[in-house]
């Protein structure tokens, strides 16, 4: 959430980026928001000065008890009990005001980094880097869900009866796969010095205000409505709400975590080429790297994430390229995104297997997460960076795609080999 000051003290640099981020009305919006914040102002004022008013007549009371002018007591008394009444019709129509000014700043997006493109489309996104070949593949090449059929790896049609479309079963080598590769994330990241977390997949509606995910993504989220409670879409949101309500230390920074969990999402859609397979699904598995970082530090940061995840897909043997989001292909909630896309050789296009992103101190605001400065001992914001690494859907599709071989079956990257204990699908 933005801060109020921000909208304030840089309106015309606000109002800018949201309309990169091609808001509506964006200055509408804005200063809509900065007039209820205006009449909040006003109300505590007014508050304030009943309660001193208050305050000071209660004092005049006893003074006038001890010197024995009872009447004269009780004649201020009913004056101060008016007042009280006065103050609790303000307080009602300050919380009013404050409730709707959450809302109108609750909705506004982040600004975008001034190196976000602008652009309103994925075809509007910014090439950054390409690794490796986007070559096609021969004519006898499968896409990955016929070979996913093929070698009975994962199955489909069973996880539509159990569950419904997008929750499919693996099973033999290809639930061996999936443990391998989040195994291989995990270790991973341990060794760029990342805490491994276990965090919980269900999270209450603060924790989902906490990292933006309401109410913008409300209707993409499983909601278990009688228990409040929401089934996480990625582990960033519960990792980053570890840090909800806490100030932190300046020596401690950055923190650094990494959780594998399952992820849920009612976003899949219609039946095509474009979802068909593991390219969309309402569960899947991803492990996610969360960073708490000095403000200074953190666009630094973001590039040494960007590597990391890099370094992840060439160990892996997969082409790849880097994206720089444009204005409008962007998240409500961040600042800066880098996509990293895999080539599907026999689907012939690039497949989304992770976003890495600053989001300054969008979430922070929200989060009350801030950190305590050695030199002032006064506190300030910080900024929160997550990225996928990886999201393995499409992992998956792109290894068996990639790597399959006319007669020999599916060939596994040799970095996997220790955690699959075998080295091709056949």
């Amino acid at each position: 959430m933005l801060q109020i000051q921000t909208l304030r003290e840089e309106n015309e640099r606000v109002i800018r980026g949201l309309e990169k981020k091609k808001l509506t009305n964006a200055a509408g919006l804005v200063n809509a928001a900065i007039s209820l914040d205006d009449r909040r102002k006003e109300l505590q004022l007014a508050l304030n000065k009943l309660q001193e008013e208050v305050n000071q007549r209660s004092s005049e009371i006893g003074a006038l008890m001890k010197g024995g002018q009872r009447e004269e007591a009780e004649k201020i008394k009913a004056e101060v009990s008016s007042v009280k009444e006065k103050i609790k019709t303000l307080d009602a129509n300050y919380a009013v005001a404050e409730n709707a000014l959450f809302e109108a700043l609750v909705v506004l997006p982040n600004v975008p980094h001034e190196s976000v493109p602008e652009g309103r489309t994925p075809e509007d996104n910014e090439v950054v880097e390409t690794s490796g070949e986007a070559s096609d593949m021969p004519d006898w090449a499968l896409p990955h869900w016929e070979l996913i059929e093929k070698y009975d790896i994962i199955d489909f049609e069973s996880g539509n009866k159990v569950s419904g479309a997008g929750f499919p079963f693996y099973k033999g080598k290809g639930a061996r796969l999936q443990r391998a590769l989040i195994n291989f994330f995990l270790d991973e990241a341990e060794k760029a010095g990342y805490l491994e977390m276990q965090p919980p997949i269900l999270i209450n509606k603060d924790s989902g205000y906490g990292t933006g995910q309401l109410p913008d993504k409300d209707g993409q989220m499983y909601h278990a409505q009688e228990d409040g409670l929401y089934l996480i879409p990625t582990a960033e949101v519960p990792i980053t709400n570890y840090f909800r309500d806490v100030i932190l230390k300046e020596n401690e920074l950055p923190k650094k975590c990494v959780g594998y969990t399952p992820c849920f999402r009612r976003e899949a859609g219609s039946w095509g080429a474009h979802v068909r397979g593991l390219n969309r699904l309402h569960q899947f598995d991803k492990v996610e790297i969360v960073q708490i970082a000095n403000p200074s530090e953190s666009y630094k940061i973001l590039e040494e994430m960007r590597r990391h995840v890099q370094g992840l897909l060439e160990k892996l043997e997969l082409p790849y390229r880097v994206l720089r989001l444009c204005g409008g292909d962007m998240s409500v909630t961040s600042a800066l995104t880098y996509d990293m896309e895999v080539y599907s050789a026999a689907q012939k296009r690039w497949l989304e297997v992770s976003s890495v992103s600053n989001f300054e101190t969008f979430q922070t605001n929200r989060l009350k997460l801030r950190a305590r400065s050695e030199e002032t001992k006064k506190t300030y914001l910080l900024h929160t960076l997550n990225g996928s690494a990886l999201a393995l859907p499409r992992i998956v599709a792109a290894l068996l795609e990639n790597n399959q071989t006319e007669k020999d079956g599916i060939k596994i990257p040799a970095v996997l080999h220790p955690y699959t204990g075998f080295d091709r699908i056949s």
